[in-house]
């Protein structure tokens, strides 16, 4: 990378790290300048969910307090949400990079509309907290809860975006608490995936990271997860939600022209 490009991304990682911690999907900001700047779509995710780490840590230890009372939920999802991790990054180191080639843009589709629809999420997940049913739905729902953690756990191993809007949407049904309870909870399942899914790459894939592209994302996800914890909930989420999707549309063209040529 150029001056300029490592100027892109030290950026790029700031803002994601801000929002990943207070809304989610920030590799939709990350991953499509990684590509822009010319990175293989695997070496562009793989570099991205490594350097991301620092900024998921960051901005777990900032919502700690939204964990409280709830130490029992995560030993039983945490585990879940491990092997999960450990399963997607499986599938981005084992299969064909054709596969990911061709994936990537329906998953980039898919993440997007999760961010399209995240308002009338909320609302839903919302619309819950005064539900005197919630615990009985709990206990009742346990089982589907670990499952479908585990299955956000395979979806972020293999590409990351958007998979801290999908555990808020999954926590905020079936889990009891509010909105920021979930977020906290996501923000430290996210991590996990991430540090499984890194830990993955340093092991099978050390020579397909861009260790600049690393260090940058992770210094600037770093501070940006901070940011975010503190001061994020005062971001208007629309011009959030604009850009990421502006981004992620840029991502999918420029992954789609390489598909044509």
């Amino acid at each position: 990378m150029d001056l300029l490009g490592s100027i892109f991304v030290f950026f790029a990682g700031l803002w994601a790290g801000t929002i990943n911690s207070v809304v989610g999907s920030g590799t939709l900001v990350t991953f499509p300048v990684l590509i822009a700047l010319g990175f293989a779509p695997v070496t562009a995710s793989i570099s991205n969910a490594t350097g991301l780490v620092a900024g998921n840590a960051a901005g777990a230890w900032g919502y700690r307090k939204e964990l409280a009372g709830r130490r029992s939920q995560l030993i039983r999802l945490l585990p879940a949400s491990l092997l999960g991790g450990i399963t997607g990054a499986y599938l981005l180191l084992h299969l064909p990079e054709v596969v990911f080639q061709y994936a990537a843009p329906a998953l980039i589709v898919l993440a997007l509309l999760m961010v399209a629809f995240q308002p009338r999420l909320q609302r839903w997940v919302q619309s819950r907290e005064s539900d005197p049913e919630t615990a009985a739905r709990d206990k009742r729902h346990s089982v589907l809860l670990v499952v479908l953690v585990y299955l956000a756990g395979v979806y972020g191993g293999y590409f990351v975006a958007a998979q801290g809007i999908l555990l808020v949407g999954i926590l905020g049904v079936f889990m009891a608490g509010t909105i920021q309870n979930a977020n906290a909870m996501k923000n430290i399942l996210v991590l996990g995936v991430n540090i499984v899914a890194a830990a993955s790459y340093l092991l099978f894939a050390f020579d397909r990271i861009s260790w600049p592209a690393v260090a940058l994302i992770a210094v600037s996800s770093l501070i940006g997860g901070f940011i975010g914890s503190k001061v994020g909930r005062r971001l208007p989420p629309n011009v959030l939600r604009s850009v990421i999707f502006t981004l992620g549309l840029v991502a999918l063209g420029f992954m789609i022209a390489k598909l044509v040529n």
